[in-house]
């Protein structure tokens, strides 16, 4: 088989999923992949990052085959090169691409795309296999040099965390776990028959968020619904021993929202869900709007924790957010869309928005673009100021568009817990420790380290349990 090149070229400031997803779709494309690093003439400003250092990251990419210093235009680096295909991110199909008539004058290619949403980095993958025998936590240390962010500064906003009221509104969730014995087939029909032994049960949803923020320090207040059931007190009681001062509404047309998962030998077997999706009462969102007004008096931080389960609807949204703007309140947002269909970017003039990937799509209704421009065309869309992209198992996405003054626009951490035992929750952590970081005093790059950082610790112990300062102040000790 004829050797087929395949060229990308770009300024790679910071390597992050997308552009891993990117090279991975090229290099199968042909077989040589070379790929051309702007120099820092040719970047101009958009180069935050000295060339050697983008040209070393790319080098280490093991389906590059060759790489170098572009300081020519891209259109006449292919006439020279004469690549067989030339690959580029999906949000150039509209645009100009200057190489386009230079490769029809000899039958090269222009293929378009942002690659597949599965492809894990390869610095992760090879974090994986290190020995587990050492703290599983490690800081972003690039990052943090990229931005002359010192652990002293992050020891000191931790510590501000406790001078900051913050009201959580979403819906309450209790998540119930149910251990069992297996007992074997049932000889009626083909069922696996359990036995239950023990039964171990956590606040969620909304309610987790506001036990983060008392477990870090904060005044938290709650505002949520419940059904009038034996759910709701279990519910009030938890909350108070964490210490977070809870606003409950009673619906007594809908359970409180019970999430139970029936387990063997450490496997789900079965998850049964207690819950309504429909909007809540015109009365009961007048209600509503009236206890936040209460609970938001003397706040610095508002959040919304929506799980699509029909606390929020959007007039309720919006006269919480009118009301939240009226007082100075600094607001964040994340809308969790995991089973269900939901909408971020309904969530506007937010100071923060914690989307997933797939959140972010199902928001900007874009399936197609690179990583970058799918978090800038949502944050037009919900007129937030800053985007936290969580990408799971590849860290996260830091994008706070055109700022004036500053020469970052988007940055990348990595997951910071190399060995995450539940998963669980650390999305949760991320939203309410960014938030009020930033109440604190924090820029965006500061508070999505520590957002990541409290991601981590949540990560390294089973269960949906509120972190506490002392385990982020543990993990920033030099």
């Amino acid at each position: 088989m004829s050797e087929k090149t395949v060229l990308v070229t770009g300024n790679f400031n910071v390597l992050h999923p997308g552009h891993l997803r990117l090279l991975r779709f090229a290099s199968e494309c042909g077989t040589r992949l070379i790929v051309a690093v702007a120099s820092d003439r040719i970047a101009g400003k958009a180069a935050h990052v000295p060339e050697a250092l983008r040209l070393e990251s790319v080098q280490s990419i093991a389906q590059v085959n060759e790489s170098f210093i572009m300081d020519e235009p891209a259109a006449e680096l292919v006439a020279r090169l004469r690549p067989d295909i030339v690959v580029k991110g999906k949000e150039h199909e509209t645009a100009d691409n200057p190489e386009l008539p230079v490769l029809e004058s000899y039958g090269g290619r222009l293929l378009f795309s942002s690659g597949e949403s599965w492809f894990s980095s390869s610095d992760l993958l090879n974090k994986e296999i290190e020995p587990a025998n050492f703290n599983p936590i490690g800081l972003p240390h690039d990052y943090l040099g990229r931005h002359n962010i010192s652990l002293a500064r992050l020891r000191e906003l931790v510590r501000k965390f406790s001078t900051c009221k913050v009201c959580v509104v979403g819906d309450l969730i209790i998540d119930e776990y149910i251990t069992c014995e297996p007992l074997g087939m049932s000889r009626e029909d083909p069922t696996i028959v359990v036995s239950p032994i023990d039964t171990t049960r956590f606040v969620g949803g909304a309610g987790i968020v506001a036990a983060h923020a008392a477990g870090m320090g904060a005044k938290a207040e709650f505002v949520s619904l419940t059904g009038a059931d034996a759910v709701r007190q279990y519910a009030l009681d938890e909350l108070q021993r964490m210490n977070v001062n809870a606003h409950m509404l009673t619906d007594d047309s809908r359970p409180t929202t019970l999430k139970q998962r029936y387990r063997c030998h450490g496997k789900s077997m079965l998850r049964v869900s207690h819950l309504r999706q429909d909007a809540i009462s015109t009365q009961l969102q007048e209600d509503l709007v009236a206890l936040m007004e209460q609970a938001m008096e003397g706040a610095n931080v508002l959040v919304f924790s929506d799980f699509n389960y029909g606390l929020l609807p959007q007039p309720v949204v919006d006269r919480i957010t009118a009301m939240a703007k009226a007082k100075g309140i600094l607001l964040a947002a994340d809308s969790q869309s995991s089973s269900q269909v939901g909408d971020i970017s309904r969530f506007h003039g937010m100071d923060l928005i914690t989307p997933t990937e797939h959140e972010a799509r199902l928001g900007a209704r874009n399936m197609d673009a690179g990583l970058v421009v799918l978090a800038e065309q949502l944050r037009g869309m919900a007129d937030a100021r800053n985007v936290l992209l969580k990408m799971g198992g590849d860290g996260m996405l830091v994008h706070i568009g055109d700022v004036p003054g500053t020469p970052w626009v988007t940055d990348r951490i990595s997951a910071l817990n190399v060995a995450p035992r539940d998963v669980a929750g650390a999305g949760d952590s991320l939203l309410i420790a960014s938030a009020l970081a930033l109440a604190s005093g924090a820029d965006i790059w500061e508070a999505a380290c520590l957002g990541s950082l409290a991601a981590a610790v949540q990560v390294g112990r089973v269960g949906n349990v509120p972190i506490q300062t002392e385990e982020l102040l543990k993990e920033l000790t030099a």
